[in-house]
């Protein structure tokens, strides 16, 4: 994970360029619907308008997330993100129905869209400016974990599918085949909601403080295995916050150390794991051997699927 004042810049600079995006979809999109009367060319304006609404979420929430700490919210504003991911997951399950119950609909009744040519146009430009902010989304998070740009991120990456599906929609239908473009829309409204329940699991999983992954908490063992000094461990506990990890356990040491022996061996496993993995809350407490409990966890809690 990168530094506080890395992680502030990449998140910043993902959720602008979100904003922008979505905005010029939305109208671009919209213009092209109201001129073709497509459905599938509707399911991508709907999740674009939803792509708007959540980025603009997104946008002020990461920048709440990234307050320090107060007297009030003493472990930071972290949570935030999750609670952004968690609201474009409900965003996204809504307009999946409303798109789903628009879509059976008019291939119920049937038609064909007007214009196709223009749908084609429209989506071909959605996904070459959609691309290129995934590219920058996939650096955003590469840099910083963030699970509110990694929510963007599977929302707009769906996108590229979406405007895909739309341009061989609109295809068929310039063909004959009349069907194809609801069809389309329907397949997408199905996509979009398992997308949505992808997105709310993870934001819930990380309200919740889930375990760190497995990896890492096999690199925080091998921190305390590796520590002189450092006889044993137990009660390891890890979560993350937004960009802030926090990292408690105990670790066993011997009897006789007096307490500024003791104190030092913690403190260098504790900075040993700040460089490990920057802006770190580490709490390490001390246990005399003799008075380790018998019954103790030492193995990583595997992480929730």
């Amino acid at each position: 994970m990168s530094t506080q004042k890395d992680y502030a810049f990449w998140v910043k600079l993902a959720t602008r360029a979100s904003v922008t995006v979505a905005i010029t979809l939305i109208a671009v999109k919209l213009w092209a619907w109201l001129a073709t009367d497509a459905a599938s060319l509707l399911a991508s304006l709907t999740d674009s308008m939803l792509d708007g609404l959540a980025s603009l979420f997104t946008f002020f929430s990461v920048r709440y997330a990234l307050q320090p700490a107060d007297r009030e919210h003493r472990f930071g504003h972290g949570k935030a993100e999750s609670l952004a991911a968690l609201v474009q997951s409900a965003l996204i399950t809504g307009s999946a129905l409303l798109l789903l119950v628009h879509s059976a609909q008019q291939l119920w009744q049937g038609g064909a869209p007007s214009q196709p040519t223009l749908g084609v146009y429209v989506s071909l430009f959605a996904i070459v400016a959609t691309l290129g902010l995934v590219i920058l989304q996939r650096q955003a998070i590469k840099h910083t974990d963030s699970k509110a740009i990694a929510a963007d991120h599977l929302h707009f990456q769906s996108d590229l599918l979406l405007n895909s599906a739309v341009i061989a929609a609109l295809l068929l239908s310039a063909y004959g085949w009349y069907w194809a473009d609801s069809a389309f829309a329907i397949l997408i409204a199905c996509y979009l909601g398992y997308g949505a329940i992808r997105i709310g699991w993870e934001a819930f999983q990380g309200l919740m403080d889930r375990e760190l992954p497995d990896d890492d908490k096999a690199k925080i063992i091998e921190v305390l295995k590796s520590t002189e000094g450092v006889h044993g461990w137990h009660d390891l506990r890890t979560r993350s916050s937004g960009p802030v990890r926090f990292i408690q356990c105990h670790v066993e040491l011997q009897d006789e150390l007096s307490l500024r022996a003791a104190h030092a061996i913690a403190d260098r496993a504790e900075q040993r794991l700040r460089e490990l993995f920057p802006d770190t809350d580490v709490i390490i407490h001390m246990d005399p051997l003799s008075e380790v409990p018998a019954h103790r966890e030492t193995t990583p809690t595997p992480a929730s699927p």
